[in-house]
């Protein structure tokens, strides 16, 4: 008797806070680290992630503008998906998408953006996310 084996589903993930930054890379360079004196992009003060709501995300970004829409994990816990953002961010269609690059924890969220920023010279940035205050 062959017994087929069901793989598990992963566990949804517990992400529903309000994240900000606490390092961030463009590209290569390390652009903003909370607390930093240094930072070369320090408008990363002001970027929040809100995911406390299951039906609406809001954002935040490095420029002060704030974008909102619907937020999703993918099946497999390994994207975030922001859809339906209005306004429209600079090239996209109302989408932007992360990879969790690593598992989140109650006090961290890692993401890297899947697709090049237009805002920031067409980079790949990382973002090391904690709850805000």
């Amino acid at each position: 008797m062959i017994l087929s084996c069901q793989p598990k589903e992963p566990t949804p993930l517990s992400i529903g806070k309000v994240w900000k930054a606490q390092l961030v890379k463009e590209g290569d360079q390390v652009v903003y680290t909370q607390g930093g004196s240094g930072n070369t992009q320090p408008g990363y003060v002001n970027f929040r992630l809100d995911l406390t709501s299951p039906a609406k995300v809001t954002l935040i970004d490095r420029d002060g503008k704030t974008v909102t829409g619907t937020w999703s994990v993918s099946t497999d816990n390994k994207r975030l998906i922001l859809e339906n953002l209005k306004p429209l961010p600079s090239s996209t269609i109302g989408t932007i998408e992360y990879y969790i690059t690593a598992s989140p924890t109650p006090g961290s969220l890692p993401l890297q953006r899947a697709a090049e920023s237009r805002k920031t010279g067409n980079t790949i940035n990382d973002y090391q996310l904690v709850p805000a205050d």
